[in-house]
């Protein structure tokens, strides 16, 4: 590749990562004119399955991006994952009624599970074809991911006032197209040229695994008791396809993920930090916007702003990294950083108030961004550095994987915590009837749903100290079993993706 060819590689995967974390973000911010528009007698019970369809589908697709990767070749999977992402864009445009738009967003989910990680394995080896280090391009990609996320829910939001919400999925096609006909002139990508099996029961199992436990997380304790006969039946599933899927892969010749992988300290480190970072994540984003609308009285588009601060933080770490790494800073020293950073952040977050400067949470959410930004991309080139080099595309998804399974489980124990702890000191009611209580009832309400943010915030600060104790432990060095030349599978060599 020439140097334009590869800028406009790398500048086509970037557009993608920001579709992809956009497209998480942005439909909430527009249930309400969808349902006005498509179902308003009964629409609102629909909300969560529209936002859980995808998020759904594209958990569960993640493992088996990793291996087609591997197997197939980064650009010619990169390429069906953003086909089937806008196929699924357009058709959401188009829906009539809540069932097809649900449908809709889960085929977009399927396509939108490889947008990220597979964009993660395509940057790798644009950065090692033009014998480069990876944190310029990996850093940028996790600063654009950090940047969607927070700013999704205000383009959504934006879009959803002042045009048809509609066009919450229309602009993805003008932008998908672009990056279609970029990547398909421009990338060219080693691939295998022997013939590997791919472990079809194996994803199987593990897409079975991945949405009970997600249905666990959404599901319980809301839709359903955690007692229910619904919720023990799908944890009752999520064992048993673990169980199985974890035999599959001990057996399998071509398991989809090889259990070999946790055997690397790196690996399996980072792997670990990416599930305690998921966690960390839904409890910085999800809990600031409840705190600050129903104990500060701040309405919901201007709640969303103070995310821009951790954006900014993020972009800070995206402009500072490549001066950071020339002076001698390596993947797992921003990872050091970046946990212990955000563990600040998130425990001076714990002590927010009803009376706390929203400058301090600005602040507070201003040095979140510092920590994540060293984060989310250097977090997966840790895990690219010590994969073996047919392996690479399966450590990228995995890390990915682990990431979002932290966030599913961040999310039921701390909606557990913060209703534990709100029923305790306001018995007989819930968080959502705080808007509508007044004078006396509702100054109890506030203060029993700070206490409860306020646990939320130290287990996000625990589960943060716990993973910057994982990455001080971790090897200084990348794993000497970093792969040579001579570990690719017999018959396998690398070969111009055109």
């Amino acid at each position: 590749m020439t140097p334009l060819q590869r800028n406009i590689a790398l500048a086509a995967c970037l557009a993608t990562v920001l579709l992809a974390v956009l497209d998480m973000q942005i439909v909430s911010a527009a249930t309400v004119p969808i349902v006005r528009d498509l179902d308003p007698l009964h629409g609102v019970d629909r909300i969560p399955w529209l936002i859980s369809a995808y998020s759904l589908a594209a958990t569960a697709a993640l493992p088996l991006y990793g291996k087609l990767c591997d197997v197939l070749g980064a650009k010619h999977v990169f390429l069906a994952a953003v086909t089937v992402f806008l196929v699924g864009s357009g058709l959401c445009g188009t829906a009539q009624n809540m069932d097809s738009l649900i449908a809709f967003r889960a085929i977009q989910g399927i396509g939108g599970g490889g947008l990220m990680s597979v964009t993660l394995v395509v940057m790798a080896q644009l950065m090692a074809g033009a014998g480069k280090q990876g944190p310029n391009g990996t850093n940028m990609g996790g600063l654009i991911a950090g940047a969607g996320m927070a700013l999704g829910p205000v383009v959504g939001g934006a879009l959803a006032d002042h045009a048809d919400w509609r066009w919450i999925f229309y602009i993805n096609v003008p932008l998908g197209v672009a990056v279609l006909v970029a990547a398909g002139y421009t990338l060219r990508l080693p691939r295998q040229t022997a013939a590997r099996r791919i472990d079809l029961p194996g994803a199987a199992l593990v897409a079975a695994f991945a949405s009970a436990l997600l249905l666990v997380t959404e599901w319980g304790g809301t839709n359903h008791p955690w007692s229910s006969a619904t919720i023990r039946g799908l944890i009752g599933a999520a064992a048993l396809s673990l169980a199985l899927f974890l035999r599959r892969q001990a057996t399998a010749s071509e398991p989809i993920l090889p259990l070999s992988l946790f055997k690397h300290p790196v690996l399996a480190g980072s792997f670990a930090i990416q599930l305690l970072l998921g966690m960390a994540l839904t409890g910085s984003i999800v809990y600031v916007l409840m705190y600050l609308q129903l104990a500060r009285d701040v309405a919901a588009t201007q709640a969303s702003l103070y995310l821009i601060p951790m954006a900014i933080g993020m972009a800070v770490v995206g402009l500072a990294s490549a001066q950071l790494a020339r002076r001698g800073w390596t993947a797992r020293t921003f990872v050091v950083s970046g946990t212990a950073t955000a563990t600040v952040a998130l425990a001076s977050l714990a002590t927010s108030g009803t009376g706390t400067s929203l400058w301090l949470v600005r602040g507070e959410m201003l040095l979140l961004g510092l920590g994540f930004g060293q984060l989310l991309g250097q977090l997966i080139l840790l895990a690219q550095e010590s994969a073996p080099t047919h392996h690479l595309g399966v450590a990228t998804t995995s890390a990915r994987f682990f990431q979002t399974l932290g966030s599913a489980l961040g999310t039921a124990l701390f909606g557990t915590v913060l209703a534990r702890v709100y029923q305790a000191q306001v018995p007989n009611s819930t968080t959502s009837a705080i808007a509508h209580l007044e004078g006396t009832a509702r100054t109890e309400a506030v203060r029993g749903f700070v206490t409860g943010t306020h646990w939320v915030f130290l287990c996000a600060a625990g589960a943060m100290a716990l993973a910057l104790l994982l990455s001080v432990l971790l090897p200084k060095r990348p794993s000497p079993e970093r792969p040579e030349p001579q570990r690719q599978p017999t018959g396998t060599a690398p070969a111009e993706s055109r």
